[in-house]
């Protein structure tokens, strides 16, 4: 089945400066390919080596956001690749990240993953603990905190996903205000397919849509 009718659509419903980043997992490269030929300017993978098949096809036509969860043994490839890193949820990854950033020369904007569902068993820092997080690795020269991200509970009714919006862009707004250095805080990347519309109402200017 083609995608573009779909990419199209959405990009055509997309409010203006809310990014679309369309989640790779999975696809093709002939089908991301087909996505871009569409009108998609952002890719987002979930495994830095389906990342590496498909930038081989692609290349940097687009933009690459790594939206998986990151091992630090993968760090060094992934920041050769990626052009943001959106899942950052410790500061022994923004370390690494870091690290082996300063010796290609790279600064890595990234996005503190948010578990904004507090649940165990998921990646993300809980939302108490960000600010922490942030201040602590705010310093690091060779990366840039640019925002949050967060999945949320997966839910069946959308609806049931702003309170989690809510709880992440309040935390987004209040990190602004604070006005860090190395800290931007310009992305609020949050909402997947069944509940962009929902995360855009609140606040968010990336959505992930597979």
């Amino acid at each position: 089945m083609s995608i573009t009718p779909n990419v199209k659509q959405l990009l055509a419903e997309l409010p203006k400066g809310v990014i679309l980043v369309v989640a790779a997992k999975t696809r093709s490269p002939d089908e991301i390919m087909e996505a871009v030929g569409a009108g998609v300017r952002v890719i987002g993978e979930n495994y830095l080596q389906e990342a590496e098949r498909a930038y081989e096809a692609v290349g940097d036509r687009v933009q690459w956001h790594f939206i998986g969860h990151l091992q630090k043994n993968k760090v060094r490839r992934a920041v050769s690749l990626f052009d943001m890193i959106e899942t950052v949820d410790t500061a022994a990854l923004a370390r690494e990240i870091d690290r082996r950033c300063a010796v290609i020369g790279k600064v890595m904007p990234v996005l503190i993953e948010v578990n904004s569902g507090r649940e165990p068993q998921k990646s993300g820092v809980y939302p108490e603990a960000v600010e922490l997080l942030v201040l602590e690795i705010s310093a690091l020269p060779n990366i840039r905190v640019e925002g949050l991200m967060t999945m949320g509970p997966e839910v069946g009714d959308p609806e049931d996903a702003r309170p989690y919006f809510i709880e992440t862009r309040k935390l987004f707004d209040y990190l602004k205000e604070l006005n860090l250095p190395g800290v931007t805080m310009k992305y609020l990347s949050m909402g997947m397919t069944n509940s962009y519309r929902v995360a855009i109402e609140e606040g968010a200017n990336i959505v992930r849509i597979g």
